[in-house]
C-alpha cells in the first residue's frame, strides 16, 4: 500500500509542534509533513525528527502574513522581494530537515480584480516559480504547485489540476511538480482516478482528507480504498499526506489506517 506521512499542521494537535514527532513515530509512522514550522528552529525540528527516525517529506514555504489573509506571495505583483526572502527562508529549512520538497502558495486573487488584474498575477506567479525552481535546482529540491479549493481558500488563484499542470508544461521545469490533494480537488472537480491517471508522471506528492468535513479519509464520499490501489497498480512511488481534521482525538481516529498498512508496534519515546 502507499507510504503514509502525517501532516503535523493537522495531526496530534493534542500536543505542542515539536511534541508531534514523538507522536507520529509512536503510532507508526516513519514520515511527517507540515505546513509551516518557521516559529521553531531549524536545527530544532531536525532535531526532533532525527530523533524518532523520521523523515520530513514536504514543508511550505513561508506565506506572508497568514492572520492577515495572505495564502502565498508567488502571484502578488510588488511582492516579489518578500517572494524571494521567503524561497530562501524555505530552502534553508528544507536543506537542514533533508526535506526533498517546498510547497509554494499561489496566493489569492481580491475580489473584484479584473481580467487585466488576474493576467498579471498570473505573470507574476510565472517569474517567481522560474526564481524558485532556479534556486531549488541548485539545492536539489523540487518545488510543488497545489491546486487548492475556493471553499476552504476564498479567491485562491489556483485551484483545478488543469490549470497547475498547463502551467507546469509551459514553464517546462524540471523541478516543478504537481502536488494533488484528493480532498481539494474532490471539492472542485471530482474524477480523481481519471486525473491522477492522466498526470501521475507529474504528480510529486499526494494529500488525502475526507468529503465533506476534511475529517479521517475513512468517512465520506470518497473512496479511498479503491484510490490507494489504483496508486499501487500504477506503481506511485511518492508519499501520501494525511491532511486531516481529527474529528476528536488523532490517536483514535486512526483506526482507518490499519486497513492499509501494518504500523509494527507502538515505539517509545
Amino acid at each position: 500500500m502507499p507510504r503514509f506521512a502525517a501532516n503535523l499542521t493537522f495531526l496530534f494537535n493534542e500536543v505542542p509542534f515539536l511534541d508531534r514527532f514523538a507522536e507520529a513515530a509512536r503510532a507508526g509512522f516513519r514520515a511527517v509533513e507540515f505546513a509551516f514550522g518557521y516559529d521553531f528552529a531549524a536545527t530544532d525540528i531536525a532535531a526532533r525528527a532525527a530523533a524518532h527516525g523520521l523523515e520530513v517529506v514536504l514543508i511550505n514555504a513561508p506565506p506572508g502574513d497568514f492572520a492577515a489573509g495572505e495564502r502565498g506571495l508567488a502571484s502578488l505583483p510588488g511582492r516579489e522581494r518578500d517572494f524571494a526572502a521567503s524561497i530562501t527562508t524555505a530552502l534553508r529549512y528544507a536543506q537542514a530537515l533533508r526535506c526533498p520538497r517546498i510547497h509554494v502558495m499561489a496566493g489569492v486573487v481580491p475580489d473584484g480584480a479584473d481580467a487585466a488584474d488576474r493576467a498579471r498575477r498570473w505573470q507574476c506567479f510565472r517569474q517567481n516559480l522560474a526564481l524558485a525552481c532556479r534556486e531549488a535546482a541548485a539545492v536539489g529540491i523540487t518545488v510543488m504547485i497545489e491546486p487548492i479549493n475556493p471553499r476552504d481558500f476564498p479567491g485562491y488563484l489556483l485551484t483545478t489540476q488543469a490549470e497547475a499542470h498547463a502551467l507546469r508544461e509551459e514553464l517546462g521545469l524540471p523541478n516543478l511538480s504537481v502536488q494533488m490533494d484528493f480532498y481539494h480537488a474532490q471539492m472542485v472537480e471530482g474524477d480523481l482516478a481519471t486525473k491522477f491517471r492522466r498526470w501521475q508522471p507529474h504528480i510529486g506528492h499526494v494529500q488525502i482528507a475526507g468529503v465533506p468535513g476534511r475529517h479521517e479519509p475513512d468517512v465520506g464520499e470518497i473512496n479511498y480504498p479503491y484510490l490507494f490501489r489504483l496508486l499501487d497498480d500504477l506503481r506511485y512511488e511518492g508519499w501520501v499526506g494525511c491532511e486531516y481534521k481529527p474529528a476528536t482525538d488523532t490517536v483514535a481516529g486512526l483506526g482507518w489506517l490499519d486497513a492499509f498498512v501494518d504500523r509494527g508496534p507502538a515505539r517509545g519515546g
